[in-house]
């Protein structure tokens, strides 16, 4: 099978098994989206999904944000983990917004990166998912498939996110990064991974590793 192949059986069995996606992350607008992203640093959808309901009954605005100070934005967001920056980046990210940009999220990736907190991946999810605008955000698990794949070295997200740009077509970034993610968990974790239920590996992988399955 060459790259091209299976680029295209790849593209196709997740568009099979998810033909339907939804951004894991509860959110209203780009800013709760923001925010959500921010907060899901070392942290889980399903933790960040419990904490920024109370967080944004509080506030689910910049403006209402800087109402609250930093030790309150804390003491709700503690479960996530890394509260103390967090915090910071989302009371700073707010005051600029207002100041700035007339408390709108800007649908620029290099503006988005200059906030507080927010780093490429953040502001490649809110771009792509809140604007539509092709992105192609990777987290740990499009970093491992796209190695397992053999789509890319391994070395740095940044040269898988190029990989993953210069292989797969633009108009799918927004959706396909997300199935990745969701094949990832279902089927291909970091842990426990077992590669007979991995369905892309089975068909894809690497020789190596299917040498070796054959001899068990």
């Amino acid at each position: 099978m060459t790259k091209k192949e299976k680029v295209k059986f790849v593209i196709k069995t997740l568009e099979d098994l998810y033909p339907e996606i939804d951004i894991p992350l509860d959110h209203k607008d780009p800013y709760t989206l923001l925010i959500a992203v921010l907060l899901s640093a070392q942290s889980t959808d399903k933790g960040v999904n419990k904490i920024t309901p109370l967080l944004f009954a509080k506030a689910d605005n910049p403006y209402d944000m800087i109402k609250l100070s930093v030790d309150e934005i804390r003491n709700i967001i503690r479960p996530v983990g890394l509260s103390p920056m967090k915090s910071k980046g989302i009371y700073g990210l707010s005051k600029i917004l207002i100041e700035k940009f007339n408390g709108k999220v800007p649908n620029d990736i290099n503006e988005l990166e200059k906030l507080p907190s927010v780093g490429h991946k953040t502001a490649s999810v809110v771009v792509s998912q809140a604007f539509g605008t092709p992105a192609f955000p990777v987290d740990t698990h499009i970093h491992r498939l796209m190695y397992r794949w053999g789509f890319s070295n391994g070395k740095s997200v940044k040269i898988t996110e190029k990989d993953a740009k210069r292989l797969f077509p633009k108009q799918l970034w927004n959706k396909l990064h997300i199935q990745i993610i969701l094949y990832g968990r279902n089927f291909s974790p970091a842990r426990g991974w077992n590669l007979k239920n991995d369905i892309i590996m089975l068909n894809i992988g690497r020789k190596s590793i299917l040498k070796k399955l054959s001899y068990k």
